[in-house]
């Protein structure tokens, strides 16, 4: 064996550490916290706020309200995957082949976007958070489970679709 081999066995990874012990706690907690906040916001002071917005903003805000929604379920879906193989409710398989269905990659209008400067700043804040914590997860999930794609294969494509349901009911990772 030569050393780089010996190297290689004998790495320690840090993300599969921390997504597999207690310390998962804490970004386990993050993100739920996070998904509540967002949740209470949209659902008061974001309607009362929105409501200010010229038509350009209120449209962005629209557009981006829907993004970080859908970005917080996907990484709330992530966590309670995790949760689930921390706590043994299921294997790492299976966990693999169900995360296969969730999507780390949604992205956000650029901050210069015209009428970005005009959304509340409670909600920039709640986005860029969000955006944060997706790159992490992302992050950990790729150190951990080795999600890079191949070249030219996206997920959403048909063909990664497929690929995902067979491996899926084939329960592959």
């Amino acid at each position: 064996m030569n050393r780089s081999s010996q190297e290689s066995g004998n790495t320690i990874r840090l993300a599969e550490r921390r997504i597999f012990s207690q310390s998962f706690q804490p970004l386990y907690n993050e993100g739920m916290g996070l998904v509540e906040q967002a949740a209470e916001y949209l659902d008061s002071r974001g309607r009362t706020e929105a409501r200010k917005l010229t038509r350009l903003a209120a449209t962005l805000y629209a557009a981006e309200s829907m993004r970080l929604t859908t970005r917080l379920m996907q990484i709330a879906s992530w966590l309670l995957l995790q949760r689930a193989a921390n706590s043994g409710e299921m294997t790492r398989d299976q966990v693999a082949a169900e995360k296969a269905k969730v999507r780390l990659d949604t992205v956000s209008a650029h901050e210069d976007a015209e009428g970005w400067s005009e959304l509340p700043v409670e909600f920039v804040d709640l986005v860029r958070r969000s955006l944060r914590l997706q790159s992490l997860v992302k992050r950990m999930d790729e150190e951990v489970y080795g999600d890079a794609l191949p070249q030219g294969l996206e997920r959403g494509s048909p063909v990664f679709d497929q690929i995902s349901l067979l491996n899926t009911a084939f329960a592959r990772g």
